[in-house]
C-alpha cells in the first residue's frame, strides 16, 4: 500500500499544535490558478 500523505516530523509537531488549539482539522489542496494552488489547513467544518 501506498501512502497518500507523507509528513515530516517537524510539520506533525506542528499540526499537533494546531489540533491542541483549534480541534480537528481539515486540509485542502486547491487546484485553481487564484490561490497559487496552495495546501490549505482550515479548522473542521469552516470551509463550505
Amino acid at each position: 500500500m501506498v501512502p497518500r500523505v507523507i509528513i515530516t516530523d517537524a510539520a506533525k509537531a506542528i499540526v499537533d499544535q494546531l489540533k491542541q488549539r483549534f480541534g480537528d482539522l481539515m486540509f485542502h489542496q486547491s487546484g485553481g490558478c487564484c490561490d497559487g494552488s496552495q495546501p490549505m489547513c482550515f479548522e473542521k467544518g469552516i470551509l463550505r
